[in-house]
């Protein structure tokens, strides 16, 4: 179920979302705070973001556009399926919210490299730019990026975030349950 919603789709079929994410790292990236803050974090509290910011970005998503699926039948065999339907929701979206995250720490490293200026940063962190502090800036902003997404996802219609979320057959199945409990 989940290779057949092409998980990787929702990250073009949320543009909204992905701009909100791109500017919010675009000036994350610049901003001294945050170089900081990076350079503060150890590598447990940098997972933990990582972590919270990706789980907010799905959550966010399945909430938002309601995407979790509640069966009206209380047999055993429907209550399985709608655990089914959740867990390949989830996974769906995860995996399409961890390439959203891959890319963004991709793109925030490319715009670190060009715009920072080592000079500067070393006088704003007592640390001199390596290559270590360029990914950590970049991790660290691409789990601030990613909570911006998930904000900037609200401005996305339910029926944009299940067109990029399924497929289209499962895009029919699900109306079909919603017509006949709705009827």
């Amino acid at each position: 179920m989940v290779r057949a919603n092409r998980p990787w789709r929702l990250v073009p079929g949320l543009s909204k979302a992905l701009a909100a994410a791109l500017a919010t790292g675009a000036i994350a990236t610049v901003n001294s705070t945050i170089w900081n803050l990076a350079e503060a974090l150890s590598a447990p509290r940098l997972v933990i973001a990582m972590v919270g910011s990706v789980a907010l970005m799905i959550g966010w998503l399945i909430v938002d556009a309601q995407l979790w699926h509640r069966s009206a039948e209380v047999s055993r065999e429907a209550r399985q399926r709608a655990r089914l339907y959740n867990a390949s929701t989830v996974m769906t979206v995860g995996i399409g919210v961890l390439v959203c995250y891959g890319g963004l720490v991709v793109i925030n490293l490319v715009w670190a490299l060009f715009i920072i200026n080592d000079r500067v940063f070393a006088s704003m962190t007592r640390t001199p730019l390596h290559a270590t502090e360029y990914v950590t800036l970049s991790w660290f902003v691409a789990s601030v990026a990613t909570v911006g997404g998930a904000l900037g996802s609200g401005l996305e219609s339910d029926e944009a975030i299940r067109a990029a979320a399924y497929s289209k057959r499962e895009q029919e199945r699900r109306q079909m349950l919603q017509d006949d409990h709705g009827d």
